[in-house]
């Protein structure tokens, strides 16, 4: 008897995450796909003592003489204080040291790990429970008008930068893969990772990165470098093993 294939494993929560992105999207459905995350592709689950309090976030508004948005509070609570979650390649600011950009109107909650990047929310925006989210490239010489959109909103930005985080996790599961940018991804890997629902980013610079997963794979293509990251070492042999075969042929 014939055996049928498998479909791969992707182990990640795409209920959770089509429903945080979709028309009426719902930011605790983000929430949810960043605690099944960190419990499939993390050291451990998420615990309440895994985020900040709501007095910590509270002296932060204090100090900063401003709201911060109910979906900032909601993710600093959840997973703050989970640096594997949050601290692999860039920072998220604790509460005590968020600031904002007073040139430019900016509360700024993340930074590149040597300052080339910053995100953040406009001040003007923070009155809204689920804001839109800008980036600052510091590579030139900043400009008034040099924060562009990121994405739509504070909740898909934190499972944006959970997913992005864990690209960086562990070293010996990680790698890249170089491609035409004019053509996208390699055609083996385009014929068998699955498109995520996270919509194409920064959204004031498209084409921009897309993710896909496959078989406890997950990849972002920033289009000419991808980026994956496997949650185990059978899952990177298998993924490693598939492109040495298609080098051969």
């Amino acid at each position: 008897m014939t055996q049928e294939p498998q479909p791969p494993n992707l182990m990640l929560d795409l209920d959770a995450l089509t429903t945080a992105v979709g028309e009426q999207p719902d930011r605790q459905a983000a929430y949810r796909f960043i605690r099944s995350f960190a419990r499939d592709w993390s050291r451990s689950p998420l615990t309440e003592t895994d985020g900040y309090t709501p007095a910590e976030l509270d002296a932060a508004q204090a100090r900063l003489g401003l709201p911060l948005p109910s979906a900032l509070r909601e993710g600093y609570r959840l997973l703050g204080r989970r640096k594997d979650l949050t601290d692999n390649q860039d920072t998220l600011l604790a509460p005590q040291d968020l600031y904002v950009d007073e040139d430019r109107g900016v509360l700024v909650f993340r930074v590149e790990n040597q300052s080339c990047a910053y995100w953040g929310i406009p001040v003007t925006d923070l009155a809204q429970d689920d804001p839109p989210v800008v980036v600052r490239a510091d590579l030139v010489r900043p400009t008034a008008d040099d924060w562009a959109a990121w994405l739509s909103r504070v909740s898909v930005a934190f499972v944006e930068m959970v997913l992005s985080e864990a690209l960086c996790a562990d070293e010996d599961l990680m790698g890249w893969v170089t491609h035409d940018d004019d053509t996208g991804l390699p055609e083996d890997i385009a014929a068998t990772f699955r498109r995520l629902p996270l919509p194409e980013y920064p959204i004031s610079q498209q084409p921009g990165s897309r993710w896909y997963a496959h078989d406890e794979i997950i990849l972002r293509d920033d289009r000419g470098t991808a980026m994956f990251r496997a949650r185990t070492e059978a899952a990177f042999d298998r993924f490693d093993g598939e492109d040495e075969e298609s080098e051969e042929d």
